[in-house]
């Protein structure tokens, strides 16, 4: 089955000096470079997403801002697809499905940001198209959330995520077991 690598939201705003930044967003793009190298050197496709803040009141990735440019650790090279969105799930109104169906992809490896948001709304949607999903958990990074007044901390965040998106919806892995794979 023919895989594709999507890079969810790896942008500037997510890293420290951003507007938002993640825990362990560091580590998690140093994965997705990782995986991203594999798929360059095997030719696979791969599609960088990129979210543009569009809604009244955003605070990042606020259009041409360099916070919401895509990170070095993973900038994509000229020849390689950005997609453009302004939904969490990376398929709301934008070409990503297209694009996987004309590149006859069945499997999505999916990484980036954040954990609770982005990337479960993406593997839900690419789950309900029918394709396979294999999410590389540390090559994703959240954030502390709150919930009346209790402080979720960022690993416990993460580890929810992975854990429901673990049965049905994903394969999740370790970007270096995938990597030996």
């Amino acid at each position: 089955m023919k895989q594709a690598l999507i890079l969810v939201d790896i942008q500037n705003d997510y890293f420290a000096g951003g507007k938002m930044p993640l825990v362990g967003m560091d580590k998690a793009s140093q994965n997705a470079g990782l995986l991203l190298h594999k798929f360059r050197r095997e030719q696979l496709p791969l599609v960088h997403i990129q979210h543009i803040s569009n809604r009244p009141g955003a605070t990042f990735f606020l259009a041409d801002s360099e916070g919401a440019e895509i990170h070095e650790s993973v900038a994509p090279q000229p020849a390689e697809t950005v997609v453009q969105k302004h939904f969490p799930n990376s398929f709301r109104e934008t070409n990503l499905l297209q694009i996987l169906k004309n590149a006859e992809v069945g499997e999505v490896v999916v990484c980036g940001a954040m954990s609770h948001m982005c990337i479960d709304a993406t593997t839900r949607a690419a789950f309900d198209y029918g394709l396979s999903c294999i999410v590389v958990a540390d090559a994703c990074a959240t954030r502390n959330l709150e919930y009346k007044g209790v402080l979720v901390e960022a690993d416990k965040v993460h580890a929810a995520f992975m854990a429901a998106l673990a049965v049905p919806y994903a394969k999740v892995v370790a970007a270096s077991d995938f990597i030996r794979e």
